[in-house]
């Protein structure tokens, strides 16, 4: 628990700190004249075999090792070279599937804190009971169907199990049939103008600009807030496995028992 304290402690100074002193934000990647895999090696091996013209060892990496804003620059280049068909749906390291998947980490903590609430206020009826297979048939089963060790989901899972499909379905839906004032989730090329946009937003760095300036409802804000979140779901099942117990359990100990 001392641990997971620290580390929290440290991901949230780390957004304090890039408030003060935030690193630059990168350029347009531009879809054309994008970086081939050769070009990106041949530029580290040319720094490489200069070393021996510099004066200092130090001054041989700070020129020989990309800058922040190339590291992803490339990165995301040679993505788009060797995986095009990924790459222009939006898939892989790209900005529009960083906002997506800490859209998806901010609302999985959302259903986890309704789920602590509702099981500890008692919403759940007969949580406990387990689905009886005259009932649901081989829905109730979760393992060792067809034997006498049969194991049967409780009426708790259940429930949070069929919110979480309804919740997949909205989405798998707006993918499907994106409305208008929504971003979409995966990029479709004949969207024109909102398609450009998507592809070329600017990479946020290793830690986004948190000036008072990106306060608020902004696209920088939704980044940082997405990537605490999507740190947050990676440390709630580390510990849970550690401590050996489930995740909800794990997130009303980290607020002190106020769910229950």
């Amino acid at each position: 628990m001392a641990l997971t304290r620290t580390v929290v402690a440290l991901v949230l100074s780390a957004g304090a700190v890039s408030s003060f002193t935030p690193t630059s934000q990168l350029p347009l990647i531009q879809p054309i004249a994008r970086p081939t895999t050769s070009s990106v090696y041949s530029s580290v091996e040319s720094d490489v075999e200069s070393k021996e013209s510099k004066s200092t060892y130090d001054d041989w990496v700070s020129n020989a090792i990309p800058d922040n804003a190339a590291v992803f620059e490339q990165g995301m280049a040679v993505f788009a070279e060797q995986y095009p068909g990924f790459s222009k749906w939006g898939w892989g390291p790209t900005v529009h599937a960083e906002k997506w998947n800490g859209r998806h980490a901010m609302f999985g903590w959302f259903f986890i804190c309704c789920t602590a609430y509702f099981k500890g206020h008692g919403m759940i009826p007969d949580a406990n009971a387990m689905l009886k297979f005259k009932d649901w048939g081989a829905l109730a089963i979760i393992g060792a169907a067809g034997t006498k060790n049969a194991v049967y989901i409780s009426n708790e899972r259940a429930i949070v199990l069929a919110a979480n499909i309804h919740c997949f379905m909205v989405g798998l839906f707006a993918t499907i049939a994106p409305m208008p004032w929504s971003d979409p989730l995966l990029l479709d090329p004949d969207q024109g103008e909102m398609y450009e946009k998507a592809l070329n937003t600017k990479p946020y760095g290793v830690i986004p600009d948190m000036s008072f300036k990106n306060w608020g409802l902004t696209e920088t804000a939704e980044i940082m807030n997405g990537r605490i979140a999507m740190f947050g779901l990676i440390m709630l099942l580390g510990t849970a496995l550690v401590d050996g117990k489930n995740m909800i359990d794990v997130v009303n100990d980290w607020v002190g028992g106020l769910y229950f």
